[in-house]
């Protein structure tokens, strides 16, 4: 990993920071849905990674246009696989009851398909987005 796995973390923390925030205030005071407000957060947090990992984490000298097309699919991919999955088991494993209500549910459903997110958005951006030159002749 040779410390880009650390760097991302440290980049994310900050851009979980603002996309929770944003998730669960538009989610909890604006009365957004679960996809709106999911969506819109993820997009808060993601303005500011393209940067920060292009130039922190991975220190890549990418092309600009072509990484940063591949960064928003790479996002839009990871976000919709995470946040469905994420709420599909969430909503099966602990279906609503007394215990659980659905805003419940889709708080516990918001955090864990963040980590989900997280896995995956590292994977693919190290190896798709801002691939090292001894990755770049497998993904030819």
């Amino acid at each position: 990993m040779n410390g880009t796995f650390i760097r991302f973390i440290i980049v994310g923390v900050g851009n979980t920071v603002v996309g929770l925030s944003v998730m669960f205030v538009l989610f909890h005071l604006f009365g957004l849905s679960y996809w709106e407000a999911t969506f819109l957060g993820n997009a808060a947090g993601a303005s500011v990674s393209y940067y920060f990992n292009r130039n922190f984490t991975f220190k890549s000298n990418t092309n600009v246009p072509k990484s940063l097309i591949r960064f928003i699919i790479v996002i839009l991919s990871c976000y919709f696989l995470s946040f469905y999955i994420g709420k599909q088991a969430v909503y099966w494993m602990l279906a609503p009851t007394e215990a659980f209500s659905t805003a419940t549910l889709s708080d516990i459903a918001i955090l864990f398909s963040t980590v989900l997110y997280t896995l995956l958005n590292y994977t693919l951006q190290k190896f798709l987005v801002f691939p090292q030159k001894k990755h770049i002749k497998t993904l030819a």
